[in-house]
């Protein structure tokens, strides 16, 4: 017993080292992880050396493919180019089983010394998390250490040599034990050192270890597999393409195992290499087979998993630095994001109030998405409005900018307030609060008369409409003259016990934020009218 929590407690310590490895180095990079992948992944090739890339620096492929899903949402990449990530990152996991062959386990306490010297002494943050990234390193060869402490007398067991012997002629129940392993402890990395592990004592040979192997990189896409049961269509396709792409390259290997035996074992005679390059190689040679397909697999995907995402599209799509010396263009260019900056707040608002009527949670899924777009849009249409007022404009050219400014902080403000709406329909359906029927009634009025003030503006801008604008204004007075109406029908309610006053607040709440919602929508249908 005592032998079997030494091994775990080794193998603890391990999967702490890798853990403390990748926050140091993710730390250290800051979020340039990040900036890395959205930039560079323009082509199933790139994406595939930067998924390797970062993945070696944060140490775990569920981690990348997590954000490359984060960018096919937000519309950043394309599920092309994320299939090229997914297959990178396939390959830099495997940067820590080529480590634990060097052999450093006589070094693990100077190093976790080291660490802790730069960690504790170091002023500045890059050298703290280098330290941070050190005590890590020295960690995982401890717990290698005790591991092999306890695994090594083992290999003069008759009894366990024939278990491991037996076990080894069957290929599948290898695959299907390294699949299991890896999905218990979620740790892909600390599967292979444990393999590794028990190949350097002599327990294994490469017939066992390749299976576990192969099972091992099916095991790592469970984690990614169920988070992305309850996800959007995006992460489904993500992690469907991450766990196919190692099923198929393992039927590839299990089928021609001989082969790929004899090709591994020309590589080392060391058996802890021989495993760390059967895991490399095995990720290699698969996304080598699957590269030049990237295409045509992203496509296969989609046929598995049909459906049309809804994509929220982060940053400006008209506005261009050239035509800053054409003053009229650009300022075509900055009325096009503003209607498309007012359509992505209209579909915040709608999101918000689609949850409140059906109770429904996942509507709101996309609203922290889409205020982080509406927030980054403002910032981008300002600055390029600030340099635009710097060139030479004609006297009606320079009355527009002030005005098209004050029209992007009123859209972005209605933003804000979409996201009180959200706010508040979560309240209702997390609190279980119940509304009269009136009150859902009196809500469902106010809503549409707003939605009707939001398309009367959008038509004003699309089409420099001033009628259109003279319609939103008039619609004002409406909104203003319901709310009060209502405020006055919901107290009556509240006296007669018909609404219960949590409930209440949050009507109240509701109608605040459509009336401000309609002033806001008027100031940009002033600007308008007056020749924005």
């Amino acid at each position: 017993m005592t032998q079997v929590f030494t091994v775990l407690g080794g193998l603890a310590l391990f999967i702490y080292g890798i853990q403390l490895m990748g926050q140091g180095l993710q730390k250290t990079a800051g979020d340039r992880m990040r900036k890395i992948l959205g930039a560079l992944t323009i082509s199933p090739f790139t994406g595939t050396l930067v998924g390797a890339f970062v993945t070696a620096i944060i140490q775990s492929s569920s981690a990348t493919t997590v954000m490359v899903v984060g960018f096919v949402n937000a519309g950043l990449m394309t599920l092309k180019q994320a299939v090229g990530v997914i297959f990178g990152a396939n390959i830099g996991t495997t940067i820590t089983a080529q480590l634990i062959a060097f052999k450093l386990t006589k070094y693990a306490l100077p190093i976790v010394t080291i660490g802790f010297v730069m960690n504790f002494v170091g002023k500045r943050d890059f050298i703290k998390y280098l330290g941070q990234f050190f005590i890590g390193f020295g960690i995982l060869f401890l717990g290698l250490q005790i591991m092999t402490s306890v695994t090594k007398p083992l290999a003069h067991n008759e009894s366990i040599k024939r278990m491991f012997i037996i076990y080894s002629h069957n290929r599948f129940l290898g695959v299907i034990i390294g699949f299991a392993i890896t999905a218990l402890i979620q740790s892909s990395s600390a599967t292979v050192g444990l393999v590794q592990t028990l190949a350097g004592v002599g327990l294994i040979d490469l017939r066992g270890a390749i299976p576990l192997i192969l099972g091992d990189n099916i095991g790592t896409c469970v984690t990614a597999l169920i988070a992305s049961i309850g996800g959007n269509i995006s992460a489904k396709r993500a992690a469907v393409a991450h766990i196919m792409f190692n099923i198929i390259g393992t039927l590839i290997v299990i089928t021609a195992l001989p082969l790929y035996m004899m090709f591994i074992q020309k590589t080392s005679d060391d058996p802890m290499r021989l495993v760390a390059n059967a895991h490399s190689i095995f990720n290699i040679m698969n996304t080598l087979i699957f590269l030049p397909f990237a295409g045509i697999y992203a496509g296969l995907i989609q046929r598995i998993i049909p459906g049309k995402e809804r994509v929220v599209e982060i940053g400006p799509k008209f506005l261009d630095k050239g035509s800053l010396r054409v003053p009229p263009a650009a300022i075509n260019q900055v009325m096009r994001e503003l209607v498309r900056m007012l359509r992505l707040t209209k579909e915040m608002v709608d999101d918000a109030m689609r949850a409140f009527f059906n109770d429904n949670l996942r509507d709101l899924d996309l609203i922290p998405q889409q205020e982080e777009a509406t927030d980054l849009l403002q910032r981008d249409i300002t600055e390029y409005l600030t340099e635009l007022s710097q060139r030479p404009l004609s006297e009606s050219e320079s009355k527009k900018i002030p005005l098209l400014i004050h029209s992007v902080n009123d859209i972005e403000r209605i933003g804000d307030l979409a996201e009180n709406l959200m706010e508040l329909a979560q309240k209702k359906i997390n609190q279980k609060l119940p509304f009269s029927p009136q009150a859902m009634e009196e809500i469902r009025i106010e809503y549409e008369e707003v939605t009707r003030m939001i398309e009367d503006v959008l038509e004003a801008l699309e089409k420099d409409d001033i009628s259109a604008a003279h319609k939103a204004l008039s619609r004002e007075d409406k909104i203003n003259e319901l709310t009060e109406r209502f405020q006055q029908s919901h107290v009556k309610r509240l006296e007669e016990g018909i609404c219960i006053v949590k409930s209440g607040l949050i009507f109240l709440d509701i109608l605040h934020n459509f009336e401000k919602i309609g002033d806001h929508l008027t100031n940009i249908a002033g600007a308008i009218v007056r020749g924005m």
